[in-house]
Parts: C-alpha cells; structure tokens; sequence
C-alpha cells in the first residue's frame, strides 16, 4: 500500500510497498484550441445559418402565381374576352385551355389536369376552384371572379368542387406534416448507419419503418387532425412510399461516400427539396424553375401524389409515382454499388462505408 510521506518542495511524495519513493504524474490542463479553430466554426455556422435561411425564405418571399393551367370555357367571344381580362389584370399569371362546356370544367379540374375554372357559357360567369389542390391558387381565382365586370345575368359566383376537409379547411396540417415526413426518412438512415451492420439489416430497417411511420403519420393526420380524406390505406402508402424513397436514397449515398453522403442527401431532401415542394401553396406559386425542380425531388412528389390520392381519387398521381419509384431505385443501386465495392476490397467489413474502414 503506497503512502504519503510529509510535504516536501515539489510537491508529495509517495512511498510504494517497496519503500521506493515516487512522485505523482502531474495533471496537465488540456491545451486550448487556436483561435484560428473558433474563428472557422463561426465562418462555418455563419454560412450554414444563412443557406438554411435563404432555402426556405426566398421561396416564400419570391411566391407568386405565373403559368398556373386553368380553363375557361364558353362562346368564343365571351371566352376570349375572359382570357384578355386576366391576362391584363394578371400578366403572366395563368395558362388557358379553352373548352366548349362546363362539365369539361370541371372534369378537367377533378383530373388535376387544371386548377380551377371560368364557366361564361351561361352569361353569368362562374368560378370553379379546388381548395384540395392549392387553397392559394383557390383565393386567387376567387379574387379574379369578384373582380370580373358583372354581366346581365348577374355578378360571378364561386364553386368549391373538391374543398379540403371541414376540420382542416385552410390544410395547415397536410402543409406541416411534411417537413417532419421529409425529417424521419432522414432521421432513419441516420440511425440505421449507426446503429445496424449490414447492408440488407439496414434496408430493412428502413422498409420497415416506412411501413410503421406511414401508418402512424396518415392516422395522426386522417383520423385526429381530419387533414385528409380518400382512402387511409392509400394515403398510408403515399407517406411510407415517401419516407423509404427519401431514407433508401441517403443509405445508398452513405453506402458509397461514407459520412459525406449523409450530408449531401440531408441538404438534397431538407434544404432543396423540402422548400421547394410547394405543399403550402402550389408549385406554380414559386419563383422561376424552383417549382419544376421541386416536384422532381422525393418531398415535392409526395406532396402531389397525396393530394392526388386524398382529394381526387388518385387522378395526377402517375408522374409523381414515377419520381419517387426511381429515387427509391436509385438508393438501391447505390447501397447494391457500394456492398460490391466493400466485397472487392480484400480485409473490407461489408458493412463498413467504402471511404473508412472503421464499423458504422
């Protein structure tokens, strides 16, 4: 047993069983960072904070209705005289299909092949919007109505034809459920990379809690929010199809750039696709090119597929099934590409990113 002999200059001295004298180690306060170090994070926050800012500020900021297909329908005189009228009132704003009746109306809008509708056939003009589809673009064709010169039938009327459900008639909680939509696919590749090894566990994890979460999401929206209607088992699938295409795209990329992967598909999903989905408003409502993007992006997708199988019966719902089948393929052949190349590399663990060889 050691023991401590009195004090001495320097500090104490101990004695071990032998009788041998030893000073203590002395502790060493860690070494501070350089200040270069802190003066990096803060450029990195900086930049971080302000990309995260523009990415969903300057969608909203730049929203506005341009090129957005509606139909107008009716004699070509007084067809031709509404298309002016908006036109000239909102330049630029809308594209005009002209048809000959208003049940061609309202098909067209219950196929979402347009928004809403101008019915002249009758003298007096009629509006016919569809809340489900944008409540936006549905204030603004009502606000064109009203504006419109009253003909001697009498002043434009409005018609809802496919409204949002009565417990949620602004869709405040279809357009918030998607950022925590788009999070949870995130979040599971996350967790996956680094809690589970093996490729094949990790897909099924993934596959796994899409099932899960898009049944539990489309309840907590359907039955206690009343957000949606339609048919629950299809809504599910839309919300389970979204989260795996968005978690299988993020575990193919970790499964070939490692770490780096994750990132670049969280800022791919969260901080491009998520802005840019247009499920507030209507992708046509955002500046420029962005809303076409958006809807090429797993998040804008599911947004319109949902809306397509809540509110009309499925209609619009091919193109995006078509974008989220193939980002799903495309996580899978990058998580296929990267268990290949970790097999070819004699001493690899398979489960391990091909940029490391440490276990994730």
């Amino acid at each position: 047993m050691a023991t401590q002999t009195s004090p001495v200059p320097g500090g104490p001295v101990w004695l071990d069983g032998s009788g041998a004298a030893r000073r203590p180690s002395p502790i060493h306060a860690p070494e501070p960072s350089p200040w270069s170090r802190v003066a990096s994070t803060v450029a990195l926050l900086t930049v971080f904070i302000s990309a995260l800012l523009t990415a969903f500020a300057w969608p909203a900021v730049h929203s506005s209705v341009h090129n957005v297909p509606i139909a107008v329908s009716g004699p070509a005189p007084a067809a031709a005289h509404v298309t002016a009228a908006l036109e000239q009132r909102l330049p630029g704003a809308f594209q005009v299909t002209l048809l000959p009746n208003a049940a061609m109306d309202q098909k067209e809008v219950l196929d979402r092949q347009v928004y809403g509708a101008i019915d002249v056939s009758s003298g007096t003009p009629q509006v016919i919007t569809a809340s489900a589809a944008s409540p936006a673009i549905a204030q603004v064709l009502q606000g064109v109505g009203n504006a419109l010169e009253p003909s001697p039938g009498g002043v434009p009327t409005v018609r809802d034809i496919a409204a949002l459900p009565v417990h949620d008639p602004r869709g405040a909680g279809l357009a918030a459920g998607f950022l925590p939509l788009v999070i949870g696919g995130t979040l599971t590749a996350v967790l996956l990379t680094n809690r589970v090894r093996r490729t094949d566990r990790r897909i099924a994890g993934a596959f796994g809690f899409a099932a899960a979460g898009g049944l539990a999401m489309t309840a907590i929206l359907q039955f206690w929010l009343g957000s949606l209607t339609g048919d629950y088992w299809a809504n599910a699938g839309v919300v389970a199809l979204s989260v795996a295409s968005t978690s299988m795209t993020l575990l193919g990329l970790e499964s070939v750039l490692g770490v780096a992967g994750l990132g670049l598909g969280a800022i791919v999903m969260v901080l491009i696709g998520n802005p840019l989905a247009g499920t507030a408003s209507a992708p046509e409502m955002l500046p420029g090119w962005s809303g076409a993007l958006g809807q090429l992006l797993p998040p804008g997708a599911a947004g319109t597929l949902l809306r397509s199988t809540a509110f009309f019966d499925g209609h619009g719902a091919a193109r995006p099934v078509a974008v989220l089948f193939a980002w799903l393929a495309l996580g899978a052949v990058l998580s296929a590409s990267g268990l290949h190349a970790r097999r070819r590399t004699p001493g690899a663990d398979p489960a391990a990113p091909v940029t490391t060889t440490a276990t994730a």
